[in-house]
């Protein structure tokens, strides 16, 4: 019989095949449905697998050797419990983008393009996820980030998005060097890349900090931690809408997949500073993710920004685990990383419904600019109820899944009092304090985006002549605005999932929850907290009823209807109504002012004057300006003096070999 990681394997070689077969499909009207369906299969197969591996707890087995890759080394490929969770995630994630672009590719003017790309993209995410040694990780890696960078690159000609893939490509490659450098600290003198052996090999305290600030770098450029984020505004938006959702709710977990790897599995027991860097590094992202998002009037890289978010929250939990750990306290550690596990899932689910909602928007209107929609509501009514869904499920409000893994979250906050060092006795509230203040601006957000795009008045043709889209765009987003409910009531089997995951990881696992009554959750203690998911969904039921039928026994049965209240104009135009901008005006000025330099306008022409007024808003994004804009300065700078080089005589050149050589011999003199 086939091993589980076999099985996986067999996946990721038929997504292969795919992708060959799509470039000759690609131009073919049938090629978007063999080649969706097909990476619908695989993935909801090897989705399957990994789930059965998960929630059996069954131990990993001894992995497999390929002979390819390096000749002393081959390709090591293991499935385990971390590995299983990551790979349901990635391949429900496919699954359903998959589904969904069944629909929404039809509508790609250059399938070309997107069809071959596509199942690699899937593909080498897998094989990621399921590599054993450094070489296959980092091989993996780039496989990853070259087929998502082909699948950016897909619109090229459109405003924007050749600068977006470009910048992408620098960032990854960034990513992938700090990577190399810090699995070749890990394997050491003796060389041996393996995982089995890096794990069983000793790292000093010096090795150690070097690799978690590596990992930061590596994995956090590609997660999109602050400042290593300015690639995924760019990149997500620019990708088809289906690429976007993989991109923003399953590729950025890849990362935090590698980061979990390594410092939590490959490092060995961790020491508190190196939770101190973390939770700094994920509440400044979170807050700054957010804050960016509220000033955006693009639908999608709103939805980017807020993947900063919520990588912010999830390193969050994961420094509060290494936090914990470090102390020795198994309880409070296991619930730190069950909550950043839980938050992994839920955002996989919820940003990834918003992404096909906002790609459902744009497929219906054309359009990505909130200031040009509204009035959605009544022309796609079952693309504006699913994305109501993600956008409270995203907004951490009951009984929806967002709630649960930031409830947990603060939980695991609420123990810091326990730890011994003073340092994290007062950070830790400082970053639940931050966390708590990204939770309420994403919700402000959040009503910003919806009641920009859905209600109000239509404010272009575009908006007011949109329709429903296709069945399998609405079916996809169905099951996922389902399971953001089913995880938000039912949160308990979700924890007794991931209970393996903590036992592989930290060698401790949450009591198991499912044998609670009334399907309540007690992560730590009943006096410390519980939540019951189906308890909320009866009572918010049974109060919206009761609430409407007082309405409606107390209402008046006459109908007067008046219009509405527009300033003193009895027909307002659409363009009068609240605009993006106008909701998030407060914020700006509260937040703007300090952390964007943010500037607001207004022209008034002068009494008798038939020109318009005019309003505009000034923003400036420091981090780009005062670091990348210095960088790229500093680089143009040198480049322009060594283009003198080229142009030395037969002498200079000479001497400059000379010197060289001389400097090497220098260096190798020293070193040994």
């Amino acid at each position: 019989m086939m091993s589980a990681v076999a099985l996986q394997l067999s996946c990721v070689g038929a997504l292969l095949a795919v992708s060959v077969l799509a470039v000759m499909l690609a131009r073919w009207r049938i090629g978007n449905a063999v080649v969706y369906g097909a990476t619908l299969l695989l993935c909801g197969a090897a989705c399957f697998g990994a789930l059965r591996v998960l929630v059996t707890g069954a131990a990993p087995g001894p992995g497999l050797v390929l002979p390819i890759g390096l000749p002393w080394l081959g390709a090591h490929f293991r499935l385990d419990a971390l590995s299983a969770f990551f790979l349901v995630v990635i391949n429900l994630g496919g699954a359903l983008a998959s589904l969904y672009a069944l629909g929404y590719g039809r509508h790609e003017h250059a399938p070309q393009r997107v069809l071959p790309f596509f199942p690699a993209f899937l593909a080498g995410m897998n094989l990621v996820l399921l590599a054993n040694d450094a070489f296959s990780y980092l091989l993996s890696w780039e496989f990853m980030s070259l087929a998502s960078w082909a699948l950016v690159m897909a619109h090229h000609r459109q405003s924007g998005n050749a600068q977006a893939g470009y910048v992408y490509l620098l960032m990854a490659s960034f990513g992938t060097m700090a990577l190399l450098l810090a699995f070749g600290f890990l394997a050491g003198p003796a060389g041996n890349y393996a995982f089995d052996a890096i794990r069983a090999a000793p790292h000093s305290g010096a090795a150690a900090t070097l690799v978690l600030v590596l990992m930061l770098l590596g994995a956090g450029s590609k997660a999109g931690l602050v400042p290593l984020h300015v690639w995924l505004p760019l990149a997500h938006p620019a990708a088809p809408s289906h690429v976007s959702a993989l991109m923003s709710g399953v590729m950025t977990k890849v990362a935090i997949y590698g980061f979990i790897r390594v410092v939590f599995d490959l490092l060995g027991r961790p020491d508190w500073t190196a939770s101190v860097v973390v939770l700094l590094l994920g509440g400044v992202t979170a807050v700054m993710g957010i804050l960016y998002a509220l000033m955006e009037r693009d639908l999608k890289r709103l939805l980017a920004y807020s993947t900063i978010e919520n990588v912010g929250m999830i390193f969050v939990g994961l420094g509060l685990a290494l936090a914990f750990q470090a102390n020795g306290q198994g309880l409070p550690a296991a619930l730190a990383f069950t909550a950043a596990l839980f938050h992994i899932f839920n955002h996989s689910l919820f940003k990834s419904l918003l992404f096909f909602g906002a790609g459902a928007v744009l497929v219906a209107t054309g359009e990505r600019n909130m200031d040009r929609l509204g009035g959605l509501i009544h022309r796609m009514p079952a693309t504006s109820i699913v994305f109501l869904i993600g956008a409270v499920a995203i907004s951490a409000l009951p009984p929806f899944n967002g709630f649960v893994s930031e409830w947990l979250t603060f939980q695991a906050v609420l123990q810091s009092p326990q730890l011994p060092q003073w340092g994290l006795k007062i950070m830790v509230p400082a970053i639940g304090g931050m966390l708590a203040l990204a939770a309420a601006l994403a919700a402000a957000c959040f009503v910003k985006a919806y009641g920009a795009s859905f209600l109000s008045r239509p404010r272009s043709p575009a908006a007011e002549n949109a329709r429903e889209v296709d069945r399998f765009s609405v079916a996809a987003m169905a099951i996922l605005a389902l399971l953001c409910l089913l995880a938000g009531i039912f949160p308990g089997l979700v924890m007794d999932a991931l209970a393996p995951v903590s036992a592989e990881i930290l060698h401790i696992r949450l009591a198991g929850q499912t044998e609670l009554p009334w399907l309540s959750i007690v992560p730590i203690d009943l006096r410390r907290g519980s939540y019951n998911g189906l308890l909320v969904l009866a009572f918010i039921a049974i109060s919206a009823t009761l609430g409407f039928l007082a309405i409606l026994k107390l209402s008046s049965p006459a109908v007067r209807r008046a219009p509405a209240w527009g300033c003193g104009y009895a027909e307002p135009v659409p363009l009068a109504q609240y605009s993006p901008d106008s909701v998030a005006q407060p914020l700006r000025r509260v937040f703007g002012t300090l952390l964007f330099r943010a500037r607001d306008h207004v022209t008034m022409p002068p009494p008798g004057s038939v020109a318009p007024a005019k309003f505009s808003v000034e923003l400036h994004d420091l981090i780009w300006e005062n670091l990348y804009g210095r960088i790229a300065s500093a680089i143009e700078f040198v480049s322009t003096r060594l283009n003198n080089m080229q142009l030395l005589s037969i002498r200079g050149y000479l001497s400059l070999v000379f010197a060289t050589l001389v400097a090497l011999l220098v260096v190798i003199a020293i070193w040994a």
